[in-house]
This record gives structure tokens, C-alpha cells and sequence, in this order.
């Protein structure tokens, strides 16, 4: 008689026809070809978003090894060839660097295989596959907001961004999206687990058709209707000269007249802004919004968003509140608020920050009814970066159901609607490309349910890594001080 997986509750038993080294290898193989081609390709259009389940159930096959360490290497292989493909771009900014980065993007693929694996063998089927959906959004959402290289491209719930039935993202947001993929794949793999390939395989397909026809069937929401509307409109520059800024802001109104807010980059200037410029908006009496350094004492400085007013003075300033990590970006900003401008209340983020959600959502807690986002991507850093980043935008408007108006320095530059939908865009590369749009400002966002989600899913799985733990050491020890079998 063959004995279980690994010992406790309920345990996995393999088939009693063990298969060889050559056709476990190979079915390893298929699983990890198959979770790395269902990403890709749910990232390369619109239509093909919903193959994200695939992937998600992939991984759950490969959590079928018989050990831990059998089910985290292949994990990380996965996430490895996920990040070689779509975060190529860290080899321009960080040179060898990058695979280190890419490693730590793919450990928690690789983390979530394992931890799957072992809440299987360890809870049994009941529990193990309800506490799933927990783990990935647990681990999703500790990798993407709370330690120190947070980094949330790459999610699920990005996958979404430019999909037709993106709907659910405005109510359970992109770490809900994540959860409720997941607990498909999972009822999905359960039944594959009972040996019903046919069971297994129509779950996944009525699972995946139930989120997209469900998207479509009630489409984006509607924006709201405005209380007010303003034209803002910007010009994408990479580190221009002042001389510069003035001649495309002239240009600008010159195709835009309707224009009442100029925006421009991240990083604009490179101090204050330059009293020719402040001159420039009580000249055309115009609002202006745009980055520069507000300097500090002991040679640091603020990364800091200015809006010039009418009348040619500072009205507003914002500094970046989560400097990038590896960069000289800064210090952090002491506290946010809200522009109070003519129109309504205008939250203003610095560039990468949009990616955070604790940044952009105590702006939306404010009462922000709009976000303004100055952004620095710079060409050398390749396209691959900029489409990437440029999936942020629609999936931070369709959850907050408010307008977001982000300028970069190269591209892409967007304007998304309180739903979601990308009205306008500025192409990458796209120097002295412009973005206009009519703004309107209702109602203040609010928070999808996965605000709540993810720090319970986080604290859910870390109580359940403490019990598998617990759990591991229980069963070695047992097993240590269990007398071998004497001989008759």
C-alpha cells in the first residue's frame, strides 16, 4: 500500500501506478509552460485578459509535487519567465541588478505554490482549498503595499485594465479580482485533484466565462454626472529646458485655447519653478501644474508637485509621499492633502505612487472627486515600461469611480473617466506629444470592498504560514519519536 504525501489530516495519496522521473518532469514542464503563456497572453490584449484563471490554475497544478520544495522551484520558475518577459526593462535601469529583482518578483509565485501545496496536504481538501483565495490575495497584497519592495505591476487584477468587463474592479478592486480568480482556479483544481479532468476543466471555463459575461453584461459604469468641468491639458517633455517649457506651454494653448490647467512632468525643473514660468501663467492667466525640487537643508530635497495660480504665485504644493526605492528621489512627504481649486477637490500623486494603493486611497478618503499625476518615465527605459505603468491609470479610475489626468515625461500619457475608460492618451515616445480632456469633478470616490480584503487576507495568511509551520515541525517530530516497526 502507498503511503501519503507527507503526514497529517487528510493527506494527498498519490495513484498507486507511480509514474516515471521522465513523464513527472515532463508534466512539471507542461504546467510551468502553460502558467507562463496563459500570463503573457493575458497581458498582451484586452480580449484575451480573461487567461489570467489559466495561469492561476497552473499554479495549483504544479502545487501537486510531493514536497514543498518540489512545488516552490517550479513556482519560481514560472515567476522567473513571467519577469524576464515583462520586466526586461530593469536590465536597462539596474544592469545585473535586475536578476536579482526579477528573483524577488518570482519568489512569491514560487511562495504561493508551496504554501498551497502544504495547506493541502497539511488542512486537507475542506479547508485547503477555501484558504487559497486567501493566500494569493494575502500574498498579493503584502508584496504590492507593506514591505520595503513593494511592487504591485504584474497582478492579476492588472491584467484588466483595458478589458471590457472590467466592472468588477470598481467593486471588489484589483486585490478582489485577484481573490475571486483565484477561488475559480481553485474549485477548478479541486475537481481535477478527484482525477475529473472533464469536471476540472468546465469549472475553469464556466468560472472564467461567469467574469467576463458578467463584466459585459452590465459594461462599465457610467460616469457620473459633473458638478463641475474643467479643460486641462499637458505636453510630454524629458528634461527640458526653461526655454523650452515656455515655447510648448505657448504652443499648447495655441491648439488647446480652452485650456484652464496646464500639466507637466514629474522632475520638470530641476528646483522651484522658475520665476519666467510663474511669469508665463499671470501673463495667459492660466493654472499650472508641474514637478520640480523644492531643495531642503543639507543638500536633500522634496520631490514636489507645484501648482501656480493665475496670478503667478504658488496656490498648492504636494510632495511625492513614497520616494522610489534605489533611486535618489527625495524625502518623503510629512503629509497630503487635497488642492482646493476652483473646480472642486483635486488629489495630486507623484508618478509611481498611482501603483500604491494606501497613497492614492487617503487621497480618495480627503474627498478627492479627481487625481492629477505628474510622471517621470523616461524613454531610455524602453516601451515595455511605459505600457506596463500605463495599465495603472484605467484600473485606479474604474476602482475610486473618479477622473485621473496623468501627464508623463515620454508616455504614455492618459486621461482615464470615473469609469475607467482611457478618453485620451499620448503615444511613447512622444516628446512634444499633448494630452487635453473636459474634467469633470462629482461626487468623492470611495473605496472598493478589497481595501478590507487585503489586509485580512494578508493577516490570514500569516496566522496560516504559523500553522503550517507549527504543523511541519508537529509531524517531523511525531514522526521522530514513532519506534520503527520491529521485525516478526
Amino acid at each position: 500500500m502507498t503511503s501519503p504525501i507527507d503526514t497529517g489530516a487528510t493527506a494527498i495519496t498519490p495513484p498507486a501506478d507511480k509514474p516515471g522521473r521522465c513523464l513527472v518532469l515532463a508534466r512539471i514542464c507542461f504546467w510551468i509552460a502553460v502558467a507562463a503563456g496563459a500570463f503573457h497572453a493575458a497581458y498582451t490584449s484586452a480580449s484575451t485578459s480573461f487567461l489570467i484563471v489559466v495561469y492561476l490554475f497552473a499554479l495549483l497544478q504544479l502545487a501537486r509535487a510531493p514536497t514543498w520544495r518540489k512545488a516552490f522551484y517550479p513556482g519560481l520558475a514560472v515567476g522567473m519567465m513571467i519577469a524576464g518577459g515583462r520586466l526586461g526593462f530593469f536590465w536597462s535601469i539596474f544592469s545585473g541588478g535586475a536578476v536579482g529583482l526579477w528573483l524577488v518578483y518570482a519568489f512569491w509565485i514560487g511562495l504561493f505554490v508551496a504554501l498551497a501545496r502544504l495547506s493541502l496536504c497539511r488542512l486537507g481538501p475542506k479547508w485547503g482549498w477555501l484558504l487559497i483565495p486567501f493566500l494569493w490575495a494575502g500574498l498579493e497584497y503584502f508584496r504590492s503595499e507593506l514591505y520595503y519592495l513593494r511592487f504591485s505591476w504584474l497582478s492579476p487584477g492588472y491584467a484588466f485594465a483595458h478589458a471590457p468587463w472590467a466592472t468588477p474592479l470598481h467593486w471588489t478592486g484589483m486585490y478582489g479580482v485577484g481573490f475571486l480568480l483565484a477561488g475559480v482556479a481553485a474549485a477548478a483544481a479541486a475537481f481535477w485533484w478527484q482525477r475529473s479532468v472533464v469536471r476540472s476543466l468546465a469549472t475553469l471555463a464556466i468560472g472564467a466565462a461567469l467574469v467576463s459575461l458578467g463584466g459585459l453584461a452590465s459594461g462599465r459604469p457610467a460616469p457620473p454626472h459633473p458638478a463641475a468641468t474643467v479643460h486641462i491639458a499637458g505636453v510630454q517633455m524629458e528634461f527640458p529646458t526653461e526655454s523650452e517649457v515656455l515655447s510648448r506651454l505657448n504652443e499648447l494653448l495655441r491648439k488647446h485655447p480652452e485650456t484652464e490647467v496646464a500639466v507637466l512632468s514629474e522632475y520638470t525643473f530641476d528646483g522651484p519653478v522658475p520665476e519666467r514660468v510663474m511669469n508665463w501663467c499671470r501673463q495667459n492667466r492660466r493654472y499650472l501644474v508641474a514637478g520640480g525640487k523644492d531643495p531642503v537643508p543639507g543638500g536633500n530635497f522634496y520631490n514636489t508637485t507645484y501648482v501656480v495660480g493665475p496670478d503667478g504665485s504658488i496656490v498648492f504644493r504636494q510632495v511625492k509621499a513614497v520616494p522610489i526605492q534605489f533611486f535618489k528621489d527625495g524625502l518623503p512627504a510629512p503629509v497630503q492633502r487635497l488642492w482646493e481649486s476652483p473646480w472642486g477637490k483635486i488629489g495630486i500623486c507623484i508618478c509611481y505612487e498611482l501603483s500604491y494603493t494606501r497613497v492614492t486611497d487617503r487621497l480618495v478618503e480627503l474627498g478627492a472627486q479627481a487625481l492629477i499625476i505628474p510622471t517621470m518615465d523616461v524613454m531610455d527605459w524602453g516601451v515595455g515600461q511605459h505600457v506596463l505603468h500605463a495599465r495603472v491609470t484605467p484600473v485606479r479610475a474604474a476602482e475610486y469611480g473618479i477622473p485621473i489626468f496623468r501627464l508623463a515625461s515620454s508616455g504614455i500619457s492618459q486621461y482615464a473617466d470615473g469609469a475607467g475608460h482611457v478618453v485620451a492618451t499620448a503615444p511613447c515616445p512622444g516628446d512634444g506629444a499633448m494630452l487635453a480632456g473636459t474634467v469633470g469633478l462629482a461626487n468623492a470616490g470611495r473605496l472598493p470592498l478589497d481595501r478590507w480584503l487585503g489586509p485580512f487576507a494578508a493577516g490570514v495568511t500569516g496566522a496560516g504560514i504559523l500553522l503550517l509551520l507549527v504543523t511541519q515541525i508537529a509531524a517531523k517530530w511525531l514522526r521522530r519519536r514513532t519506534p520503527a516497526p520491529q521485525p516478526s
